[in-house]
């Protein structure tokens, strides 16, 4: 075999440990890495120089700041206020996250960055309101997913370029809402399949304690300022994430705002490992071939037909492992006029939205950023468990795109 094709078999063999092992499945990750690399002729120096410094980074800083902000009680002051908006209601509680999350995204951060601000948060806000934590992350990834390709977000401007200079510019509108109206959808099937009108959790009005009825504290009040000073920071001023984040413990830490020890004992190293080794074992298949040939293997199957189906099934399977801005779209984008002349018919702005799409709906996969920064909200067993079900459901998304774009991509495109 090819080093291609092992790495290739590796990353599936990964997968599907991942969904039914309760082995920690970054491990597993990178030893398959180094094994991959050694039959690459690179060993560890491979997986070395693969390895996601920036994605460590990102998450190792996001998780503690804001476990300094649980230490000291913040983040509970905050789940019950956003409890309060949805009027002491736990069934409108998944909507408030995502439309919350949906604005953010859209404003211009785009879906990395607005997961980054919201998961913590979310899924306390989740906790209290008696929701799963599976619902709670599905409901900010698609939130934060419907508006990443607003015009003015960063992924929504990768797209709308590689479309443009495809040949297909001038149809952004078109781009952003068909990717809403998607996680719209899947948002509200996932509503309704895990229980969110039926929920009866705690309400804000009714589970706050006495205690959370008074003033903030100094070191909550100190919190949210320098919180919101580095949400500001991201999206404004688009510091990177993780070392802000750093940076913003810093200064609680050294305020003396929350207690040190007691974060870092919080971090979910288990996750952590988890997703880096997963994003490690991903980067050497890229640099092995694996990709190509997986791409390659599948593309044979089109037809003008079947093409808008296949195209968001392929990059769908692809985006669940790997990121769908630095990947996904900027290699698939411009190969749509080529595709359609290979094939000898296809509408090439129904291929772009079903790439679009396909790849996004994906999201929520733990194997990318945003499914990732959920996972590290998250620890021990529950973090195992969350694991598994967003993998499944990443996976499951890259078939249900598949038949929303095959059955919508042309009628829409053509609107």
């Amino acid at each position: 075999m090819t080093p291609a094709a092992v790495s290739l078999v590796a990353l599936v063999a990964a997968i599907l440990l991942s969904c039914v092992s309760r082995v920690n499945v970054g491990v597993l990750a990178v030893a398959l890495a180094w094994l991959v690399g050694s039959l690459a002729g690179s060993g560890a120096d491979l997986v070395t120089a693969s390895f996601p410094g920036g994605l460590f980074l990102t998450l190792a800083g996001v998780t503690l700041l804001f476990a300094l902000a649980e230490v000291n009680g913040t983040l509970e002051r905050v789940a019950v206020a956003a409890l309060r908006l949805a009027r002491g209601d736990s069934r409108v509680v998944p909507w408030v996250l995502f439309l919350i999350a949906s604005a953010l995204a859209s404003a211009g951060p785009g879906a990395i960055a607005s997961v980054a601000l919201l998961a913590p948060m979310g899924m306390a806000v989740g906790r209290r309101a008696g929701l799963s934590p599976f619902l709670s992350a599905l409901v900010v990834v698609n939130g934060a997913n419907s508006g990443n390709l607003s015009p003015v977000s960063a992924v929504g401007i990768v797209a709308n370029t590689k479309l443009a200079e495809a040949g297909l510019g001038g149809h952004e509108l078109k781009v952003w809402t068909a990717n809403l109206l998607a996680s719209l959808l899947v948002t509200a099937v996932a509503y309704l399949a895990l229980g969110g009108h039926r929920t009866r959790g705690a309400t804000a009005d009714a589970a706050a304690p006495e205690s959370e009825s008074s003033a903030l504290s100094r070191a909550q009040a100190l919190t949210l300022l320098v919180v919101g000073a580095w949400i500001v920071g991201v999206v404004v001023w688009r510091v990177p994430l993780g070392a802000s984040a750093f940076t913003a413990a810093l200064v609680l830490i050294l305020a003396r705002a929350a207690d040190e020890a007691a974060a870092f004992k919080r971090l979910p190293w288990s996750a952590v490992v988890m997703v880096t080794g997963m994003s490690l074992l991903v980067t050497v298949v890229e640099k092995t071939g694996g990709m190509e040939l997986f791409t390659t293997l599948v593309a044979r199957f089109a037809t003008p037909g079947s093409v808008n189906g296949l195209i968001a099934l392929v990059t769908g399977l692809i985006s669940t492992y790997s990121s769908t801005s630095g990947v996904v779209l900027p290699t698939f984008l411009p190969t749509v006029p080529g595709l359609v002349r290979e094939l000898g018919g296809g509408d090439p702005l129904a291929i772009a939205l079903s790439i679009d799409v396909g790849a996004s709906l994906v999201d929520a996969s733990p194997l990318s950023t945003l499914g990732a920064l959920c996972v590290a909200t998250v620890s021990g067993e529950q973090a195992n468990d969350l694991f598994r079900k967003l993998m499944i459901w990443g996976l499951s998304m890259s078939l249900a795109g598949a038949v929303l774009c095959q059955l919508f991509a042309g009628p829409f495109a053509r609107l």
